[in-house]
Formats: structure tokens, sequence, C-alpha cells
């Protein structure tokens, strides 16, 4: 079932996913060569729980930190460790923020150091990916409308869709209604209504679709050991149209990035 969010309760939903925003932000100025995910995980509790949030991804189902950061040919679901991270490496950082009775839950992948250019691209593409697929997110579509423009954008470069795994809808609980697939048929799924938010997070891999899980349970792994990419926003439908809660100024404030790629979703320009 679609829980359908007030306005009162979007704004409430923003406060959690800028939260995020900012956590990202924080990890932006922090990861680096040398730097462990573990180190990266501790700070993001820290920095979540000094904003008056509660991590998401703390305990929920079984998880055992506060980040899922999944470098290189692993896709989501990373647990943090103690390994350094090298020159060459990307790496998806997916975080939650539970504040006022609601969840935020966006992701981006990070290049550490020197990356091949070849990699470079599939970060480009998976993100421009992302913003095709919020395109899509207004009223009268529906689910299939979303992902199936992230898959031709995708597919059309020779990437991977992941199947397995997919965006969510996002509320008082993490995973809400309806699935988001980044992949489908335009016309199918359920039809997009005022008030909905949902997380939009396309899972693109460099070679083939295809992904395993380790033995731990938790991290996915591309089938063919390739790099994967994956980005993540939280998206409110308001007056029909798709608004951002969640933000990437904060991480290109900490890596010196100018982008107006966020203008189009945003009704009234976001303050810093």
């Amino acid at each position: 079932m679609i829980i359908q969010k007030t306005r009162e309760e979007i704004e409430l939903m923003r406060e959690s996913a800028l939260i995020v925003s900012k956590t990202l932000g924080m990890i932006a100025s922090e990861i680096k060569e040398g730097v462990t995910t573990l180190y990266l995980d501790k700070r993001a509790e820290e920095f979540i729980r000094d904003h008056g949030a509660v991590p998401s991804f703390l305990g929920l189902y079984g998880f055992p930190n506060s980040l899922c950061m999944s470098p290189n040919a692993q896709v989501v679901h990373g647990i943090p460790n103690n390994k350094p991270l090298e020159s060459g490496d990307v790496i998806s950082v997916d975080c939650g923020a539970f504040k006022n009775g609601f969840h935020g839950d966006h992701a981006y992948s990070f290049e550490i150091g020197e990356v091949a250019e070849d990699v470079k691209k599939l970060l480009r593409v998976t993100k421009e990916s992302l913003y095709v697929g919020i395109r899509e997110f207004k009223a009268g579509n529906r689910v299939e409308d979303v992902g199936n423009a992230i898959q031709k954008y995708t597919e059309s470069h020779g990437y991977g869709v992941v199947r397995e795994l997919v965006g969510h809808g996002v509320g008082q609980k993490m995973h809400e209604d309806p699935e988001m697939p980044n992949y489908g048929k335009r016309g199918r799924g359920k039809l997009f209504i005022e008030g909905m938010v949902v997380a939009i997070e396309p899972m693109i891999n460099m070679g083939t679709k295809n992904i395993k899980q380790l033995k731990d349970g938790w991290t996915i792994l591309t089938a063919d050991g390739k790099p994967s990419a994956h980005f993540e926003h939280d998206v409110a439908i308001i007056d029909g149209k798709p608004e951002l809660l969640s933000t990437f100024a904060y991480v290109y404030q900490a890596l010196g990035i100018v982008s107006n790629e966020e203008d189009e979703f945003r009704k009234n320009p976001l303050v810093l």
C-alpha cells in the first residue's frame, strides 16, 4: 500500500534527508587514500547523532553498521572494515537517518585518488541516469516509467542494470511501497500520485547485470568482478512534479564541484 505524505510530513522528511546529505558531505571531506571505511562509519554515526537523529541502517534487519560502504565490484550493502582505501578505488556510500518519525536515505559514489577514465564514465553515466529517472517521477506516470528511462540510458552505454535490487518508497519505515526497479516497460506498475515519497537509486555495473552475494549475508558483488556505481536521492511528488528532498550540494561543496543538476527539481533554491 502506498502511503501518501502531507506537506508537513514531507518537510519533516526533507529534514531527515538533509541530515543524510550533510553526513555525506562530511564523508566527502574525509574520504581519501589510506582511510578505512570503519573509521568513516564511526564518524558518520557520531555526526548523525550530533544532529539529533539516529542512524537508520544500524541494526536494520540486523545490519551491523551505520553506513553501507561498497568499493569497486561491490554493488551495495558492503560492511565497513579496517582495510584502507587505495588510489583508484570507487566506493558507494549509502546512508540513512531517522528523525521526527521519518527516514532519509541516499547515496553517493566517490572516487579515491586517480581513477581510470572508464570507471569515471561509469560513475558519471550512473549519476546522470538518476536524474533521467527522477524526471519520470511525476503524477500520472507509473513505476516502470522511471525504471525504463534509467535502463535505456545506461544500457545505451553498454552497462548492466542490476535486477535483484531496487529503490523503494520511504517514510516512517525505511522500505515502503512501491518498489522502484531501475528497469522496466513504460506504462507498467503502480500509478504515481501526489504526496508519494520514494528513494530512486540506480545500481549500474560496468559489465554484466548479474550479481552474487558474499557469505557475510550482506555484501553484493558484480558476478564478473567489474566495478559498479550507485547514486540515490529521496524525491517527493509536490504539485504533480518531482521535488528533491536530498541534495549532493554538501558533497560538491567539500569536493569543489560546481553543479546546477538539481535546480530543475526544486521549487525553492537550496540554502546551505
